[in-house]
């Protein structure tokens, strides 16, 4: 594991740096059509190959979707006809995007449902492609190992993950991440991290629907399709306290429960203190319930200074920090995807599965304790095979969809009980 030095480094610098230089890879050589395959075509598929698109077109190159998958074969076939694929490459099913991997692009998008990312990131990376894998990036223990694992492969081939955690690619956050490496700011000690929101959306089940394709379009609502919405949503702040924090948690300890949701299993709400040694903690907070107060945030404490991520930061003496210009400033959509392509150009390129794996077992570990009411380590889910949590899976899994028979439905709107 880093320490936390190389943590904050490796995890912002680095893009900052890249951000800071365009002139090393613009204006090289000729313009590129990168060849670009998309697993997952609703919202935030479809979103982000046009952030690629966008990202392309700042560096004078352009994209060709020559590929689509996706559960609901009108979803595939939606994306390819929008961006001026041909439809008989548009691919439905749970095993659709393997044909996406034996296509010729060089990029893949992988923004189906989290439950299916390790899978698709391994096939991913065993075929080459580079990848913008969407957060969080798996549901259970099992998950984040066959991630990590796909993760060590491709920085051996020298193919690139970018994540989802487009924070990590804004300026204001990078700029806060440099100046406490630099020392501008000391040392984060202790804070709160929220995502006090509502339900994004609910989609009925359809009289056609099978279990897999209900899930499948449901997904967001289901626990295990998308880890609750600790990991779907909440895992963008974790992810800023570890990076600032410079590690991850040692153990987390929370509670939650349902009380309004009216499909799918998942709980409304969380609060997680997280625990990362040396008399560091993180309050976590997360809510779906409308009708209540909303903040999406976080509020952290060095020594010395107030930080509020991305935002203000009120050093105690009064004295006024001087930040580096890092670049990545704009929509941060985009410039994760700008820094994407730089590290393909430059073959210098950017891998980022180890922090996303990371913060989405920070999210994972503390699910598990509000779930179940004990004190879950991290360690429980990584590395200590005799702990009850390390081979505590999501059910139906990814591998389950594949197959000739539908999967078996969890039961709807019912909740874990702590204790139990």
């Amino acid at each position: 594991m880093q320490n936390r030095r190389e943590f904050i480094k490796s995890s912002a610098v680095f893009a900052a740096m890249m951000a800071a230089a365009p002139s090393i890879v613009i204006g090289q050589g000729t313009p590129r059509t990168f060849k670009v395959g998309l697993v997952g075509c609703g919202g935030r598929g479809t979103g982000a190959l046009g952030n690629l698109i966008e990202a392309a077109k700042q560096l004078g190159h352009e994209v060709k979707l020559v590929a689509t998958a996706d559960f609901l074969a009108e979803k595939a076939k939606g994306a390819a006809r929008q961006h001026g694929c041909d439809e008989k490459k548009a691919f439905a099913g749970g095993a659709a995007y393997i044909k996406v991997m034996e296509s010729d692009c060089d990029i893949v998008i992988l923004a189906t449902p989290p439950a299916f990312r390790p899978l698709q990131l391994e096939a991913a990376v065993k075929a080459g492609k580079h990848v913008f894998a969407e957060k969080p990036v798996a549901v259970d223990g099992a998950g984040i190992r066959q991630f990590l694992a796909a993760t060590a492969e491709a920085k051996s081939k020298k193919l690139a993950i970018v994540a989802g955690t487009q924070r990590r690619h804004q300026g204001a956050y990078l700029r806060q991440a440099k100046a406490i490496q630099d020392g501008k700011i000391g040392p984060v000690i202790g804070g709160a991290v929220y995502w006090n929101g509502s339900v994004p959306w609910i989609r009925e089940r359809r009289p056609t629907d099978t279990n897999a394709s209900y899930l499948a379009n449901n997904w967001v609502n289901w626990m295990e399709m998308s880890g609750d919405h600790i990991c779907e949503q909440h895992v963008h702040n974790i992810d800023i306290a570890n990076w600032f924090i410079g590690r991850v948690p040692r153990t987390a300890t929370g509670f939650g429960a349902r009380m309004r949701r009216r499909t799918g299993n998942q709980y409304d709400f969380f609060s997680v203190d997280f625990d990362y040694g040396d008399g560091i903690h993180i309050h976590s907070m997360c809510r779906q319930i409308s009708g209540c107060s909303d903040f999406v945030g976080e509020r952290l404490r060095s020594a010395d200074a107030e930080i509020m991520g991305g935002g203000k930061v009120r050093r105690l003496d009064g004295k006024e920090i001087q930040f580096d210009n890092v670049g990545n400033d704009g929509n941060p959509y985009v410039n994760e995807h700008v820094n994407l392509l730089k590290g393909i150009l430059s073959g210098n390129v950017l891998n980022e599965g180890e922090n996303v794996a990371l913060s989405t077992a920070s999210a994972i570990i503390g699910r598990i304790s509000a779930y179940t009411g004990r004190t879950v380590r991290m360690a429980d889910i990584l590395e200590n095979k005799a702990s009850e949590f390390y081979n505590m899976t999501c059910k139906p899994a990814a591998i389950d969809f594949e197959g000739d028979k539908d999967v078996v439905m969890p039961a709807e709107n019912v909740a874990p009980v702590p204790g139990r």
